[in-house]
Parts: C-alpha cells; sequence; structure tokens
C-alpha cells in the first residue's frame, strides 16, 4: 500500500500545483481534504509515514469566530506533529502550523503580493531552501498575514518585506510564507479569484501577468528540488 500525501485544500485552485509530481514521484498517493467541508477524522489513523500538507488561501488562521472549523483544522494539525509525522506548509498553512504551534499570527504591515527574491539565512544555505536562493529563482509572494516564528523553528529565508518566509522545525516539518507551488500556466485562475485583493491593494494584473510568465517554470524546477530533497531525507 503507498503513502498517502493528506492535502488540506481552502481555496479549490490553490493547490499543489507545480509540486504534485515531486511528491507523487516520492510513492504518496494525493488525497485532498477540503476546508468547510471535510471533516479531519482521517487523519488521526494515518500511517506513521503519511504526509499532511496544509495549503493556501485568503483567510486569517485567527479569524476562528468566522469560520468555526478552524478551531477544528488547527487541533487536527496540531495532533499530527505531535505524532511526529512529517508536514508541509504553504502560505495559510504555514500561519496555521504556527498556530498549532502556539505561536501568533496576526495582520502584517501591509500586503506583500508580486514576485521578488528570497535571501537565505546560513541555516538555509545548508538546507533544501537553497534552491530557492535568490541567485537562482525569484518567489511568487501573496500574503498579508504574518506570524512569530514557533519554539525551536529554524528560519531558513526571508524576503525584503517580511523576516519569516521559510522555516522548518527538526527534520519533518518545513512551511512556506511564500508560494513555491504556483503553476504559471493556471495563474489566470489566481488573478480571477484574487481580484477583490488586488483592486483593493492597487496591483496590476498585467504586472503580475507578465512577472509570472518570466519567472514560473524557473521556480518550478527549483521548488521541486526544494521538495523532493526534503523528502527524500524523511
Amino acid at each position: 500500500m503507498s503513502r498517502t500525501a493528506w492535502i488540506i485544500r481552502h481555496l479549490a485552485f490553490e493547490d499543489l500545483g507545480t509540486l504534485a509530481p515531486a511528491i507523487e514521484a516520492r510513492g504518496y498517493a494525493l488525497r485532498y481534504l477540503e476546508a468547510g467541508v471535510d471533516t479531519f477524522d482521517v487523519l488521526a489513523d494515518a500511517r506513521i509515514d503519511d504526509l499532511l500538507v496544509v495549503l493556501g488561501g485568503p483567510i486569517g488562521a485567527y479569524q476562528t469566530e468566522r469560520y468555526p472549523w478552524l478551531l477544528t483544522e488547527t487541533v487536527a494539525i496540531a495532533g499530527w506533529l505531535v505524532s511526529g509525522r512529517a508536514a508541509l506548509g504553504i502560505c495559510l498553512g504555514a500561519q496555521l502550523i504556527a498556530t498549532a504551534l502556539g505561536a501568533r499570527v496576526y495582520p502584517g504591515h501591509g500586503k506583500e503580493i508580486g514576485w521578488s527574491p528570497l535571501t537565505l539565512t546560513e541555516a538555509g544555505s545548508t538546507s533544501p531552501a537553497r534552491h530557492l536562493d535568490g541567485a537562482l529563482t525569484s518567489m511568487l509572494h501573496w500574503h498579508g498575514d504574518t506570524f512569530d516564528l514557533p519554539v525551536d523553528a529554524e528560519l531558513l529565508a526571508s524576503s525584503a518585506l517580511y523576516p519569516n518566509q521559510i522555516y522548518r522545525i527538526g527534520a519533518r516539518i518545513l512551511a512556506f510564507q511564500c508560494h513555491p507551488e504556483i503553476d504559471a500556466r493556471r495563474f489566470e485562475q489566481w488573478l480571477i479569484g484574487h481580484c477583490d485583493e488586488l483592486d483593493a491593494a492597487r496591483i496590476g494584473f498585467g504586472v503580475l501577468r507578465a512577472q509570472t510568465a518570466a519567472e514560473g517554470a524557473r521556480l518550478s524546477g527549483q521548488a521541486a528540488l526544494c521538495v523532493g530533497e526534503w523528502l527524500d531525507a524523511l
């Protein structure tokens, strides 16, 4: 029986994107759990070598009064992490992992939306995150919230606007505030789904479209190297 990658999805078009082939190539069957629809009971009975992936979305990890199921999701994530199983977080997913580990998530000082390079920490330069160094690829950013690093977390990369971009905890938890999974071929879905946010932030659709066309393929290759190396070391 193959291992399973349990993927919590908060928005239909924010899926595994270009990271899916790297995960499937390592023997994981992909199974999506739709936040707000599916329950998370199945996670309690997952195999010890299964993987949890918590994806992004436009809501805040702290908006539990508006979305009560976020409490259930956070408890399920916490239980997964306590069990010692591997977990990968992206954007909201990184924030929910931080929340599950007792760290604070809160609105940032402004929107970070668009392409810009990452700067690695010393720890990042010897980790799988080295494949995402700004000298090798730019990175898509799309968030307004930020978070404190959880206890025992090691910062791997920062951006010019927000320091906490990639962190890891031990060998089995890796989390990205940014979006290494973006699939440039499907970027119009992001421009459609997030149109109100872009308008409110006065961010040009044409600029984002052109940047993604120019940078997407390179990021895809480097992100696969990063996540693949991390999975291989589990």
